[in-house]
């Protein structure tokens, strides 16, 4: 393929992020800044501005394989940790707030409503994009029918998507505490890794929201094993980073003593 093609993928990505970024000073200016609603529409957003770009990060991937693929997903977390606020366009983050008492089950909900309303309505706007045919990766691809990624069983599938999730929650709240220098890049750089790891397997979205808008009805798995896989695996995972995180030896091992003593 020729680098055209993944220019013009590169130029996709860059609009949509120039496009989310455009779409929060607007709702800034629009939306009134108290109660819930700002708060979903950013959310909303984000989820629109991942999805958007990760469906393109699919063609990325089939035609100038995983490297490229890890490469622009990499900066692309990196840039979203400096924009997204307090929006994450994930649904177990605001899982574990629930279990840490810092937010309702209510919000949680209304959060990951927004999230699954801005990440699959996005597609729409990808498929016109990919049908105007700007590059020969996206000939045939607006209304072709999608596979699954999953590779393995589903169960084997949950617990990859479910261990990757608790390391890659672990790996977060550590970032958080010890708080170094480059801590978006680290962070960045260890959940672009698992994903590679896990790209194989099971696609390595660790994202429920991200794997629906991308996956589901596709063939290859029901829509009943892709809850297990997507949903509860990653969802069990994060929710479990949390008793986790709090076990002495754990935070010992990932904190270190003066660390935990400073505490």
């Amino acid at each position: 393929m020729s680098m055209a093609s993944l220019g013009v993928s590169g130029i996709f990505m860059v609009g949509c992020c120039v496009a989310a970024q455009i779409a929060r000073v607007l709702s800034r200016r629009l939306v009134t800044r108290e109660g819930i609603v700002p708060i979903l529409v950013n959310e909303a957003i984000a989820a629109a501005e991942l999805c958007a770009c990760c469906f393109e990060l699919i063609i990325v991937a089939d035609n100038f394989g995983v490297a490229a693929y890890a490469v622009c997903l990499f900066v692309l977390t990196v840039w979203w940790g400096k924009v997204w606020g307090d929006a994450s366009a994930c649904p177990y983050t605001h899982m574990e707030d629930v279990l840490e008492g810092r937010t309702s089950f209510k919000e949680m909900a209304l959060r990951t409503w927004a999230e699954l309303m801005g990440g699959c309505c996005v597609y729409r706007i990808v498929q016109v994009f990919w049908w105007l045919e700007f590059a020969e990766t996206h000939k045939g691809r607006a209304f072709e029918s999608c596979s699954a990624d999953l590779q393995v069983s589903p169960y084997l599938g949950a617990v990859i998507e479910g261990v990757a999730t608790l390391l890659c929650r672990l790996a977060s709240k550590t970032l958080s505490d010890k708080e170094p220098k480059f801590a978006s890049y680290i962070d960045s750089f260890i959940g672009t890794s698992l994903v590679v790891a896990a790209f194989n397997f099971s696609g390595g979205y660790f994202n429920p929201v991200l794997a629906t808008a991308l996956k589901w009805g596709c063939r290859g798995h029901t829509n009943f094993e892709h809850i297990i896989v997507y949903w509860i695996g990653a969802c069990v995972g994060a929710v479990l980073s949390v008793p986790i995180y709090k076990l002495p030896i754990v935070r010992r091992f990932l904190l270190g003593e003066e660390k935990i003593k400073q505490a």
